[in-house]
């Protein structure tokens, strides 16, 4: 007899109290032990249509539902009593006829009934599109529509269709929810005399249990579902073979980050005495990622000793510090205020020694952008080598006598640099990518990168030479040795640069996500609006947003200007209250802005609706009993119930500084996008519920989520 969760035990499991979580655990390490223990308590639940349904007494009140077989032993929900009988009875397990994977299916005649109790309105003449009604029930059939249910899906239109596919199998629902936003669903075809359990669809909500250590695993993050179920076109990334770099995306909350860890561990897995690294590009990022690992490995300690998870900066750190030439002095990294002291002596020098118009015209932020985006990033170090460089990302402009002046500058950035024994981190990732090209063993085998989008020039040449390519670009990338994920729409820190320049090619090995599973329909659709449909890279590969979908529903998000601050504070303060009215809790509340400016307006909103918060610095801990305050830069990785986005005025979003830093209406457009981009990663960060408030006049981007 094979032993199984469901995740929808799971989920129910993570709903109750602490108490009451760890009487369920108890009573499932029992069931799994000798599920014929005399002291277990089975009640068959009479008036369910699936016979198999047991109920297991757990306390005075608390019930465990069980569905069991002679060859299989599911637990499959927990709840107070009347709770778990009435989900019982409203549900059977069968195999599909078409599809043959095993799923829950929701019995009609009881949700119609539950539904019509409330007294059902006038009759209304149809003005909306039927979505489905020219599919054969074949066509339905074969998507996993339970057959109790075609009907209702042909009746469909695009107000009744989020309602109706809350009640059926994950993979209908998300074939429908394709279908209806144009998209054409693929049909995964396995052979009918498989198991139904086996078939990936069922794989995605069913889980055999082997033994007790990994039950208690499960059980120990029910609110970590994706450490158990995987959906089948995430699980495709997981386990395939590529010969070469490949890469990943699909838009904030499509799984990406899930791919990305379970790709680390199954590396690991399939190859006994390899290494493999999982990075970021911050280290907050890096402690969220190990966290979710050990949640995945926690009871495997010889693979987590051949796992590191580290983010980018702190292991070419760490690499040098192995690599360098001991016998030379260690030279530390410059810091952003270091940098910035060396361009401004050295702009103020090249100035006083060529006075006119030549470099009058050049800030000192432009200036630094021109440093840190193409001299220090390419590691340009002769002025043939500056003259010839395409400036990716830079659209200002620059005849060959001004580029000969700004030569003359960052020469006299460098020597300052050199002569103070600094190093940037560009010139780390460069130099350490010549070393890591000598080596015969690179210190990783397998490289997984999450969050791919802002990797810098000078990391990836490092990883490219790790996975086998000169620094030149020449050679090819081992299989399988590099692994991205990220998205093209959230690029908040790093120019677009062409990576196949560098020797990582991922045409023809590039996928998109497109199931969300993280905001729902109503927030994901207006977040969307900030963004074209399709965001394209250097190397002409085209990330799409058409036909992502959402697997849930939820309240459209509220989106308010106000007449000042004090308005907007009460406006949010009220929000929140009802938040908690309504069964939020202070962690599960972020608030987000664009800067440190607009941090003490946050506050204010906060200490004005009572809740207790903490303001978020690099390590983004958040604590129970308090609300999370944070900018839009450290909300990455992030996610919360609900989330405030505030003060989105005018002055504020794009942020007045980076206008003001600008010489050309070309340099615009990069700027335009980036903010786009860090609106958009804030109002993702929120799962049900989203506010965007803003005093007048509103940032422009607040009108586009409207329009």
């Amino acid at each position: 007899m094979q032993f199984r969760i469901s995740d929808t035990f799971t989920d129910s499991l993570s709903r109750l109290t602490s108490d009451e979580q760890k009487a369920i655990k108890i009573t499932a390490f029992d069931l799994q032990q000798n599920p014929a223990s005399p002291g277990l308590k089975f009640h068959r639940i009479e008036k369910s249509k699936d016979k198999h349904f047991w109920s297991v007494r757990v306390g005075s009140d608390l019930r465990l539902i069980v569905h069991k077989t002679e060859s299989s032993f599911l637990l499959c929900y927990a709840d107070h009593h009347d709770k778990a009988y009435q989900w019982a009875e409203r549900r059977r397990l069968e195999t599909h006829p078409s599809t043959g994977a095993a799923q829950w299916v929701e019995i009609r005649e009881r949700v119609v009934e539950q539904v019509t109790r409330v007294p059902a309105p006038a009759p209304v003449v149809r003005t909306k599109r039927l979505l489905f009604k020219g599919l054969t029930d074949e066509g339905l059939l074969a998507y996993g529509v339970p057959a109790d249910w075609l009907a209702d899906v042909k009746q469909a239109d695009e107000d009744s269709l989020l309602t109706l596919a809350e009640h059926l199998p994950a993979e209908a629902a998300e074939a429908l929810l394709e279908l209806a936003t144009g998209g054409k669903p693929q049909v995964t075809a396995v052979a009918q005399t498989a198991d139904p359990f086996s078939h990936p669809d069922a794989q995605r909500r069913f889980r055999v249990m082997n033994d007790l250590e990994e039950l208690e695993q499960a059980l120990n993050y029910p609110w970590e579902k994706w450490s158990i179920f995987l959906h089948p076109s995430q699980q495709q990334f997981v386990t395939r073979d590529f010969n070469g770099a490949a890469r990943v995306s699909g838009s904030a909350g499509t799984g990406k980050t899930i791919v990305a860890l379970h790709r680390a561990v199954t590396l690991g897995r399939l190859n006994p005495d390899a290494r493999v690294w999982l990075t970021t590009f911050s280290d907050p990022l890096a402690n969220a990622l190990r966290n979710k690992m050990n949640c995945l490995i926690s009871h495997q300690p010889r693979l987590a000793e051949r796992l590191e998870v580290v983010d980018m900066s702190g292991m070419g750190r760490r690499l040098m510090d192995r690599l360098r030439d001991k016998s030379q002095p260690k030279q530390p990294l410059a810091t952003p205020s270091d940098v910035r002291a060396a361009v401004s002596a050295a702009l103020d020098h090249v100035k006083a020694e060529q006075p006119g118009a030549l470099l009058s015209r050049f800030t000192l932020n432009f200036v630094l952008g021109e440093w840190a985006d193409v001299v220090d990033a390419w590691q340009l170090t002769s002025w043939d080598d500056y003259r010839d460089v395409k400036r990716l990302g830079r659209k200002t402009r620059l005849s060959e006598a001004q580029r000969q002046a700004l030569w003359q500058v960052f020469e006299g950035v460098q020597s300052r640099l050199d002569a103070a024994g600094l190093m940037t981190q560009a010139r780390l990732f460069t130099e350490l990518a010549s070393k890591l090209a000598q080596l015969k063993h690179p210190p990783f085998d397998y490289v997984v990168v999450d969050e791919a989008q802002d990797v810098s020039v000078s990391q990836l040449r490092m990883l490219a030479a790790m996975a086998g390519v000169a620094p030149d670009g020449s050679g090819a990338v081992r299989p399988n040795s590099l692994f991205f994920a990220g998205d093209l729409g959230q690029r908040i820190f790093q120019q677009p640069f062409s990576w196949k320049s560098l020797g990582v090619d991922v045409r023809g090995r590039s996928r998109t996500l497109n199931i969300n599973y993280r905001t729902s329909h109503q927030i994901r659709q207006q977040a969307d609006r900030l963004l074209g449909p399709e965001v394209s890279d250097m190397d002409g590969n085209t990330e799409t947003r058409k036909g992502t979908v959402s697997v849930f529903n939820g309240p459209a998000p509220f989106i308010q200007s106000f007449e000042d601050e004090e308005a907007e504070r009460n406006g949010v303060a009220g929000w929140i209250q009802d938040l908690l009215d309504h069964g939020f809790a202070a962690h599960e509340i972020g608030v987000i802005v664009r800067s440190e400016m607009q941090l003490e307006r946050a506050s204010a909103a906060l200490d004005a609706a009572g809740m207790p918060h903490r303001l978020l610095d690099e390590h983004v801990e958040t604590a129970p009993g308090e609300a999370s305050l944070c900018t839009m830069h450290l909300a990455k990785g992030l996610e919360f119930r609900a989330v405030v986005v505030m003060a989105c005025d005018d002055d504020v979003l794009p942020l007045q500084t980076r206008i003001e830093s600008v010489m050309d209406d070309a340099d615009l457009e990069e700027i335009y996008n980036t903010e786009r981009h860090l609106l958009y990663v804030a109002c993702t960060r929120a799962r049900d519920r989203l506010m965007v408030s803003s005093v007048e006049p509103a940032s422009e981007f607040v009108d586009d989520m409207l329009h």
